[in-house]
């Protein structure tokens, strides 16, 4: 298993953390985003849009409202490629390349 570099930037980014720690709970709309974060509108649409893009995030309309939802999905693929990781190096004792 290869890690996901795009999922891990994009979890990398504190605001797009936190918006991930508030999907985690219930779905939100932006403005509930807003409300919770301090951040600007604009900037949590930005966030938001980079979410989507890498599979982390899912749009749900409705109405005039737009409200998100986390992929637990795309989150779980993210940690398993961190514990794949993880493992790989407790295994590594002392294996060394020779110079």
């Amino acid at each position: 298993m290869s890690l996901d570099t795009d999922a891990l930037r994009v979890l990398a980014d504190p605001l797009r953390a936190r918006i991930l720690e508030l999907l985690a709970d219930e779905a939100l709309c932006t403005c509930h985003l807003v409300d919770a974060t301090g951040a600007r509108q604009t900037n949590i649409s930005n966030h938001l849009r980079q979410l989507r893009e890498a599979g982390l995030v899912e749009a749900e309309p409705a109405g005039r409202f737009t409200y998100y939802r986390l992929r637990a999905d795309a989150v779980q693929r993210a940690a398993d490629s961190l514990a794949a990781l993880a493992e790989r190096a407790r295994h590594q004792t002392e294996a060394r390349r020779p110079c």
